[in-house]
């Protein structure tokens, strides 16, 4: 299928992208459906538990976390066997990492080697978790995946940044299929940066091309049908196309900000992080699963998801819908 463009030529049509699977590693919830009422605050992940074995050794808290989270989505999608081996197209396959502070702890810790003994005192096997794309090396090294490798450090709209860059990755033939993960730990160094104690959480979803979906026999969960990013809220809600596709049954929003003309005033408002803290690049990432869980429940309308706006650097908006 090819459509016109303005200057007369044709071009083939942008694959569609769908969501194909979740997985949650969070304290406190088990499931997505948890994320659309009162959080259970029981049962779901525990990190004094989760964290630990022998694929857990040599890699920080955040990889570990992102991991976890990331074996239940592939198995949502179909994507690994009862062993957990990846059971798709490895050299086609991408992860997206979006996490803001998930290598705080590890640089806090070897800058305070570094002033106590000096270099000397470094240990080499614990230097790459220093870097912000740590995490998403692990993912790709524990499922041999072999596409495109990112991490997203964008602030308030990292989450929805990544899902974006993942299904541009998709729509631009670079993969047919993404991981993408976010995943914010909970330790010192990030209490003390934030000022407040956090939460574990790590939360994974699988975008494949429909097309990619449809020959596995996979039924897509949902389409993401736009994106944008702006310097106000309103301007990201409008050019993502939220009055476009019909009404926004669920809009996911930080408590402070103001509704925008394009969502009704009768759309179910939900504020993820009153109910379970700062969730920084995690958030984006949580707002799809939260998206997920409403269309897969038969909730009405699209799914609106923003982040950012008054007092950041800008607002982003993420637009959802269901499949028939």
């Amino acid at each position: 299928m090819s459509t016109a463009n303005p200057t007369g030529t044709t071009r083939a049509a942008l694959p569609t992208v769908v969501v194909t699977g979740v997985g949650l590693a969070l304290p406190g919830v088990s499931e997505p459906g948890d994320l659309l009422g009162p959080i259970p605050g029981e049962g779901g992940f525990d990190p004094a538990t989760g964290l630990t074995g022998r694929e857990m050794r040599h890699k920080d808290r955040a990889s570990r976390l992102a991991l976890r989270a990331a074996e239940p989505a592939l198995r949502d999608a179909g994507l690994i066997d009862d062993v957990s081996r990846f059971l798709g197209k490895a050299d086609a396959t991408a992860v997206v990492v979006s996490s803001n502070l998930g290598s705080l702890g590890t640089v806090c810790e070897f800058t305070d080697a570094i002033a106590r003994s000096g270099v000397s005192g470094l240990s080499p096997l614990g230097l790459p978790q220093t870097s912000s794309n740590v995490i998403a090396g692990w993912v790709a090294i524990r499922y041999a995946l072999r596409g495109p490798n990112l991490t997203v450090c964008n602030g308030a709209t990292s989450g929805l940044d990544a899902l974006y860059w993942a299904r541009n990755l998709i729509a631009a033939e670079r993969a047919e299929t993404a991981v993408v993960i976010g995943v914010e730990p909970s330790d010192e160094a990030v209490t003390k940066f934030l000022g407040e104690q956090s939460t574990d959480v790590a939360v994974a979803l699988v975008l494949e091309s429909e097309a990619a979906a449809a020959a596995r026999g996979i039924r897509p969960r949902a389409t993401v049908s736009g994106y944008a990013r702006a310097e106000d809220l309103p301007s990201a809600v409008t050019a993502a196309g939220a009055g476009a596709v019909g009404p926004v049954g669920l809009w996911l929003t930080d408590q402070h900000a103001e509704r925008p003309a394009d969502v009704p005033a009768e759309a179910r408002r939900i504020h993820l992080e009153a109910h379970l803290g700062p969730l920084s690049g995690a958030l984006g990432v949580l707002q799809g699963a939260a998206a997920l869980a409403h269309l897969d429940g038969g909730g009405e309308g699209s799914v609106l998801a923003t982040a950012g706006g008054p007092g950041r650097d800008a607002a982003a908006a993420l637009l959802l819908t269901g499949r028939p």
